[in-house]
């Protein structure tokens, strides 16, 4: 989707400087305790997790579930509230030199329609991978912080 319209009207006004944003992630979690991890794309090589900006009227909740229909195709079920995360390993500077300072909810969450697949627009690949082989994995600053806050990693 991009970034949401409120957020580029702030943009306008103090261009590519630091902004606190609310955000929310998904550790998403298939039948076999593996968890899906994607790559976005203009980020490297490094492997994140499903979610995005919170937008205006919107609950985190609410968030987690449109990010998963537009990111990866799919409706989810949040099964719960892992935790509520900030700090610097949650600051990014998009390709652009936009900054942002995130503070995410994060969710455990199965898929329950559809099959995952790339959005072709901010995604360029998904995987699911088992929890023994996040530790080698090239993850995102961001995710890293998830997964080991969540006991993932």
């Amino acid at each position: 989707m991009g970034v949401p319209g409120y957020v580029a009207r702030i943009r306008a006004a103090v261009g590519s400087d630091l902004l606190l944003l609310p955000s929310a992630s998904l550790v998403l979690v298939d039948a076999d305790g593996r968890l899906l991890l994607v790559r976005h794309r203009g980020h490297g090589d490094d492997w994140g997790l499903v979610g995005g900006a919170v937008e205006i009227g919107e609950s985190p909740a609410e968030a987690a579930v449109r990010e998963a229909r537009e990111e990866i195709g799919v409706e989810v079920r949040l099964r719960r509230l892992l935790d509520a995360l900030g700090g610097p390993d949650f600051e990014v500077t998009y390709p652009n030199g936009d900054r942002g300072a995130y503070v995410t909810v994060v969710y455990e969450a199965e898929v329950v329609d559809g099959s995952p697949a790339v959005d072709g627009d901010e995604l360029s690949e998904l995987r699911w991978f088992g929890i023994e082989e996040l530790p080698g994995l090239s993850l995102s600053r961001f995710a890293r912080a998830v997964l080991r806050a969540t006991h993932r990693l």
